[in-house]
């Protein structure tokens, strides 16, 4: 009887070890992949590659094309600034001409050079801002003083000294205004 018993031991060790060849084979192909997978990872990591270099330089033009915009907004505005006291005394020089005895020649030059001054800054995309009757705004305003007025409703601009100027958001020059009701 002992013999019997050692054989049929003998046959589960030879099917189990055939078990564990059979499952080591299975492993041995699962860690190995095949030629064509491995082609397959390796375009993959390429593709990837070169969607992360063509963002990167997307993101540079836009960065690049934005800085450019800038520097030209930066240039007129320094340019502008230069000539945003010859505006003033123009706007002055107007304001003394009404209703007052002036040979009309002269009036009629001051305002067609006061013209040309506006449709240069026109070109140039300079605005002016702030007019009486207009809400404060400390980005937009320096305010010189305050005064009560009841025709105003509160924190109104009720006198304009000096305009501003601004080219899209970017302020040229700040409205220097007097406040009512503040």
């Amino acid at each position: 009887m002992s013999k019997e018993k050692k054989k049929p031991e003998k046959e589960k060790t030879e099917k189990v070890t055939e078990e564990e060849t059979a499952t080591e084979t299975v492993e041995e192909e699962q860690k190995e992949p095949s030629a064509e997978e491995k082609l397959t990872e390796e375009l993959k990591a390429e593709k990837e590659k070169y969607v992360r270099l063509y963002a990167e330089y997307d993101n540079y033009r836009k960065r690049t094309s934005a800085e450019k915009l800038q520097i030209y907004d930066d240039a007129t505005a320094k340019a502008v600034k230069e000539l945003l006291p010859l505006a003033d005394s123009m706007t002055q020089a107007l304001a003394q001409f009404d209703g007052k005895d002036v040979p009309e020649e002269f009036s009629k030059g001051i305002e067609m050079i006061a013209a040309q001054l506006k449709t240069c800054f026109e070109k140039l995309k300079v605005e002016p801002f702030c007019e009486v009757g207009d809400p404060f705004d400390p980005e937009l305003h320096n305010a010189v003083s305050m005064v009560e007025d009841e025709s105003l409703g509160e924190n109104t601009i009720s006198a304009v000294y000096q305009k501003g100027y601004k080219i899209g958001d970017k302020i040229i020059r700040h409205a220097m205004v007097v406040v009512a009701n503040a």
